[in-house]
């Protein structure tokens, strides 16, 4: 299949993301001044969710249809995905009345089986290994607040969860040091440190991640799927809470993200999305362009210029 995937930073070159980014920026100017402009009049997107979310459904269809576009919003209740045919079947089905398909799922398997039988471009919307349109979304409001993060120092505080494994990734691709504070047992996937390198730098303490920090990032401790451990988690990771006073240890100009949604009281302190250093609305905001970006530029526009 020759269509473009995006189910990993790693499928884009360093200038490709800059490039999506920055057409995030224009593509926000041009919303909040009201330019209307549709290069994707009359495609549509199927957007599978195995996963339930609120800012990846909205973002995306949202963003379909302010580009002239269409999304359709299937559920594992809507598709004989949840009932048992095959990945790969339902792939070469649906790509061949889709234009693109958004897949939010657990196994990242399910987005690479699919991808491997789809004409049309699909995205990770999100697996348990990874979550790289959140992390467009992030680079996005970095650049927007402080200019290029490459050479600039990331702390992530908490679980190394795909999130965390995103932000590898984004180490990688975007050229910046990385500082991860976990407990013991909990540390990201071993594949994507390796990668990495020297560019990250596992630690236990918080404290040692977030000094000279220039963003602070985290997310909950209990991801989808790991309820049972609820209680387990919140014992182990207590420490790992980030506070006013953490981000006092960073840089002065420090950004503090985090994906949302948020349990105030566990992973951050309950004024922390107060704080004039939290970006976290703007972030949440900026899933819409960075990811109107990224379909702009994987999917073909539905007119040929003569």
């Amino acid at each position: 299949m020759s269509a473009r995937h995006f189910l990993s930073l790693m499928d884009c070159t360093p200038e490709e993301l800059v490039s999506v980014i920055r057409r995030g920026i224009e593509l926000k100017d041009l919303r909040n001044r009201g330019v209307l402009f549709e290069p994707l009049k009359n495609r549509v997107l199927g957007m599978i969710f195995e996963k339930s979310s609120t800012r990846t459904r909205v973002s995306f269809e949202a963003g379909m249809i302010q580009l002239g576009g269409q999304a359709i919003f299937l559920s594992s209740r809507d598709t004989q995905l949840g009932r048992g045919e095959p990945i790969a079947d339902s792939a070469k089905v649906m790509s061949s009345m889709l234009d693109a398909v958004m897949i939010r799922t657990f196994a990242h398997s399910t987005v690479t089986e699919f991808s491997a039988n789809s004409r049309v471009p699909v995205i990770n919307g999100l697996s348990d290994d990874l979550h790289p349109c959140q992390l467009l979304a992030d680079m996005q409001t970095f650049l927007e607040h402080r200019g290029s993060i490459q050479g600039k120092t990331v702390a992530w505080i908490g679980d190394g969860n795909n999130m965390c494994n995103s932000y590898i990734e984004a180490a990688i691709q975007f050229d910046f040091q990385l500082r991860v504070a976990c407990p013991e047992g909990y540390e990201p996937d071993a594949r994507f440190l390796e990668q990495a390198g020297d560019r990250v730098t596992l630690v236990r303490d918080p404290h040692d991640a977030v000094i000279g920090a220039h963003l602070v990032s985290t997310d909950v401790w209990t991801s989808m799927g790991q309820e049972d451990e609820t209680a387990k988690r919140l014992a182990l990771f207590a420490p790992y809470q980030v506070t006013r006073a953490l981000l006092d240890l960073a840089a002065p100009d420090v950004l503090f993200m985090h994906c949302l949604p948020a349990h105030r009281g566990e992973e951050i302190s309950t004024d922390l999305l107060d704080d004039p250093r939290s970006v976290a609305w703007d972030q949440a905001e900026n899933r819409l362009h960075a990811q109107k970006a990224l379909l702009e530029f994987l999917v073909p526009p539905s007119y040929h210029h003569a």
